[in-house]
């Protein structure tokens, strides 16, 4: 159910025409940086920021992020009934596709579903701000984190040229991410990959490039195979404070009490993590895999939730092939 805040943001979107980015501060030097070390056209460059959108909600949007939530509420936004049925679907439509992906990568194929399920409910939801307003917004009008939208605005310009696709027509998140898997545009000229193998690398409609793309990002941030993502903790006496999210291995967690709750080889190294539910605290180890996950959302709500699908929609497929 939308908030009477972002309905009225919504409204205000619908009723009040977008300012040009075209005069925001900084424009007119970051074209002479593009045209100097990328040799793009001053001219085709002015004619595209001069068709941008300075998009105010977009700053308000970023700056009240999902994760603000608390965690049941969060959770249950993402696994649900919805999000398990759909997924269901997608895993038997492209089981060969993922199937192979997980063979190619190393990464199991539920949680290539899960997350293409948080991201998009598997397409249905890419995004509806063109990316090329949301970028350029956020990388002249959101100092707090200018550095990072100016290189993914570059990125973006640089992908458009690659593939050959209009500027001004492709559509994705409040933060710029782009198609199926919401892929920022360094991640897409980096981790996209053709999985289809039809001589084009497309996120915005391919779901086989999706999933395959999904794969290698993970593999290429150091996606360990065969390991644990996270379990939960069992809980002997008192947690300190200062041990929630340090890193130890197993064997050192035991001996202050707080061991997994399956048996799991004692090197293996985890953080503690606790998340607050209706009856108090649930501690959780999270392991390496865990901790990849949020380099694509940096947010342990958010990497639980996709782990928690993945698991949801793993025992699910079970019991429908019994």
């Amino acid at each position: 159910m939308k908030t009477i805040a972002a309905i009225f943001l919504l409204m205000l979107s619908l009723a009040l025409p977008c300012a040009s980015a075209a005069t925001l501060p900084g424009i007119p030097e970051f074209i002479d940086e593009m045209v100097a070390k990328h040799r793009f056209k001053r001219e085709e460059l002015e004619n595209v920021f001069a068709h941008a959108q300075h998009r105010p909600e977009i700053i308000e949007a970023i700056s009240r992020p999902a994760t603000i939530k608390p965690w049941p509420e969060y959770r249950a936004a993402f696994v649900n009934r919805q999000r398990i049925k759909r997924g269901l679907e997608f895993w038997h439509k492209y089981r060969n596709t993922l199937r192979r992906a997980e063979k190619q990568y190393g990464v199991p194929q539920e949680i290539i579903v899960a997350l293409i399920g948080v991201e998009t409910i598997y397409g249905e939801n890419i995004g509806k701000f063109r990316v090329l307003d949301a970028l350029t917004t956020l990388a002249f009008d959101y100092p707090r984190r200018a550095s990072f939208f100016r290189g993914e605005l570059e990125n973006y310009l640089l992908l458009a040229r690659e593939q050959e696709f209009d500027l001004l027509a492709v559509r994705g998140s409040y933060a710029g991410a782009i198609g199926i898997p919401q892929f920022m545009p360094d991640s897409y000229r980096n981790y996209a990959v053709d999985f289809n193998g039809n001589h084009k690398t497309d996120l915005l409609h391919e779901a086989r490039d999706a999933i395959g793309s999904v794969a290698n990002y993970l593999k290429g941030y150091g996606w360990v195979s065969g390991e644990p993502v996270a379990v939960r903790a069992q809980i002997s006496g008192e947690v300190c404070h200062g041990a929630i999210n340090a890193a130890r291995t197993l064997a050192g967690w035991a001996e202050d009490g707080i061991t997994p709750g399956t048996k799991l080889p004692q090197e293996l190294t985890a953080r503690l993590i606790d998340f607050t539910v209706e009856d108090g605290k649930e501690f959780w180890l999270a392991f390496e895999n865990f901790r990849i996950i949020t380099l694509y959302n940096n947010s342990d709500f958010y990497a639980m939730s996709v782990f928690q699908l993945a698991e949801e929609l793993k025992a699910a497929r079970a019991s429908s092939s019994k």
